[in-house]
């Protein structure tokens, strides 16, 4: 007999898991199904270990210029497996975390592969082929996605790594290539670098980190240059040829040239694959759009009656908060309440690499494209007291504003913490914020916060301290 719930979840990332206690809240009777581990892959494989993995390489990068903070610290090196070791200690205490969410808000746990099987049915596949059957007038699909493989060199794990592998290496790099520079591509580039490999990066548009404001591009490629890394923007990878022992790259440059050059490893970072296949999609005509990504209306629901979506399987941007944005969204609104529907414009992106990224709404080219008269302010660390003390003095703050009416359209910063500086323009945007309310806050002294404050009273001719 079929065990009946209001609501089955199925995937248990920070979609998934976060929809199934909102709904909990709610006092629907909710299941949650996961054929890996809780979490998903952003807590398990992604997000919290990567940035444990950065974390260690930031360490390891700060003793190695101990002096320049008036230290001294001698026979410095770096243990590898003791850096991974701890990744992934901290994503099983995440997942024990998890695990005990659902029992605490009493969320039905069913380990497996999930399958719709009609309008309001679902099987679950555990170990051993035992099949258990779910119903529910409702089903939220957040399965996610997976990376993305070159077709012509698909990943071995050997040489040709992924994000998965990348985590878990069996040995360190001494020459690694890196296809693509969006967020997960600049991240390992930038820690494998710190970590002592040669690295390389190749990017076919025309700069690095392309969907961000093009300044901060331009700033992030100058430094990782500094640091030793070698960039290739415009410029397209030919052939890749595995070896037992490495790697052949030819690469192709924005001058026509071709360049053929060996490596040790080679990291694939571009784009994504939505997880759609084989879980009964399509046999209930799901409408996806021409990338096979789900298409959900404002509160996330599909097109088909009881079938909602969240997080990487439907359209961008493919980040955590997003997904468990949504994840409330969809919960509340089966629940009967009317969320309000997320504005992409208002969701902040993070970049971890060193230096730091972090932005939220229009770049000034896409502003200026949307027909904007805008106001551009700029204030750079190097002008802020509490970035020199830290020794960061490298990054700068850039806002946008329309120059009509005073809001802000976009945010855009790079430098140390500026991760867990953006919130406070995310809440400027979200709360519909003008130049005068920000200019009006006090922000605290010594902080490198004071810079973004600085940003607003540059874009208004008012700057105090450049």
């Amino acid at each position: 007999m079929a065990e009946s719930y209001d609501l089955i979840v199925l995937g248990s990332g920070p979609g998934g898991y976060v929809a199934a206690i909102r709904a909990s809240q709610l006092g629907l009777k909710t299941a949650i199904v996961e054929r890996e581990l809780l979490g998903g892959i952003c807590l398990n494989w992604g997000c919290i270990p990567t940035k444990a993995l950065l974390r260690s390489a930031e360490i390891f990068h700060f003793m190695q210029h101990a002096k320049e903070y008036g230290l001294a610290a001698e026979k410095i090196s770096a243990d590898l497996d003791a850096v991974v070791k701890r990744s992934r200690g901290v994503a099983s205490q995440l997942n024990k975390g998890v695990t005990g969410l659902m029992k605490k808000n009493k969320i039905a746990v069913h380990m497996g592969t999930g399958r719709l099987m009609g309008k309001g049915k679902l099987t679950v596949t555990g170990e051993g082929g035992k099949t258990t059957e779910l119903t529910a007038r409702n089903i939220i699909v957040a399965t996610g996605a997976r990376a993305r493989d070159l077709p012509f060199a698909p990943a071995d794990g050997k040489r040709v790594w992924t994000y998965r592998h990348a985590m878990t290496p069996a040995e360190m790099p001494s020459k690694l290539l890196v296809i693509g520079s969006g967020a997960i591509g600049i991240e390992f580039a930038s820690f494998y670098n710190d970590m002592g490999a040669d690295v390389t990066v190749v990017e076919m548009l025309d700069r690095i980190v392309p969907v961000e404001d093009k300044d901060i591009s331009a700033h992030l490629e100058k430094a990782l240059k500094k640091q030793g890394m070698t960039i290739h923007t415009g410029a397209a990878l030919e052939k890749l040829e595995v070896g037992d022992k490495g790697v052949t790259a030819t690469i192709k440059a924005k001058d026509g040239k071709s360049a053929t050059t060996e490596y040790s490893h080679v990291i694939v970072a571009i784009g994504i694959v939505p997880n759609t296949a084989d879980i009964g999609l399509k046999e209930l005509g799901v409408a996806m759009d021409e990338r096979g990504f789900l298409k959900t209306d404002g509160a996330c629901r599909t097109n088909v009656d009881g079938i909602w979506a969240i997080g990487d399987i439907t359209a961008p941007p493919w980040l955590a908060h997003k997904a468990s944005h949504e994840g409330v969204i969809a919960a509340e609104a089966i629940a009967g309440k009317r969320p309000h529907a997320m504005d992409p414009r208002n969701i902040p992106a993070c970049t971890y690499c060193h230096p730091q990224i972090a932005s939220v709404g229009l770049t000034e080219s896409k502003a200026r494209e949307a027909g904007y008269d805008v106001k551009v302010g700029n204030f750079p660390f190097i002008g802020n007291g509490k970035a020199i003390a830290l020794g960061e003095a490298e990054g700068f703050v850039k806002t946008v504003f329309d120059a009509k009416t005073g809001e802000l359209l976009g945010a855009h910063m790079i430098g140390a913490e500026v991760t867990e500086m953006i919130q406070g323009y995310t809440i400027g945007k979200t709360g519909e914020l003008t130049e005068a309310e920000l200019i009006e806050t006090v922000f605290p002294h010594p902080t490198i916060s004071e810079a973004m404050h600085e940003s607003v009273l540059a874009a208004y001719g008012r700057v105090l301290h450049i």
